[in-house]
């Protein structure tokens, strides 16, 4: 899960996102999801969860290293 933050900031500016507008649309910190993004900080499941909804992609190719999105 070492490319989990990379992948979040791709589909994130993909989408043309910040990231207070992605932070409050999954119902956490711009801190949090700062760090995430940074490596610092691992996501919870349940935020997993809500950010592959979120993008439509599957919660295996976020987590899953050798998996591109």
């Amino acid at each position: 899960m070492q490319k989990f933050g990379t992948k979040l900031r791709s589909l994130r500016t993909n989408q043309g996102l910040s990231y207070r507008q992605l932070a409050t649309m999954l119902g956490v910190s711009y801190g949090h999801l700062a760090g995430i993004e940074a490596g610092k900080h691992n996501p919870s499941a349940e935020l997993v969860l809500k950010i592959a909804k979120f993008f439509g992609v599957s919660t295996d190719q976020l987590m899953d290293d050798e998996l591109e999105l």
